[in-house]
């Protein structure tokens, strides 16, 4: 079990990633590379799932 400093520390981590591939999606987006937003738009997915878990945790202290 992770202590509650190193969940913050992930969240802190994981939005700072989420914010900087949400302005590669907008760059993709203008240049017409669709195929490469679905995949990051996946991505963006995936780590809305794990920052739910973190804050869960992080809720469970």
């Amino acid at each position: 079990m992770h202590t509650k400093s190193e969940i913050q520390y992930q969240i802190t981590e994981l939005k700072m990633e989420y914010m900087n591939l949400q302005g590669d999606i907008e760059k993709l987006e203008s240049t017409g590379h669709n195929d490469m937003v679905t995949k990051a738009e996946q991505r963006l997915a995936a780590m809305e799932v794990r920052l739910a878990e973190l804050n869960k945790q992080l809720a469970s202290f």
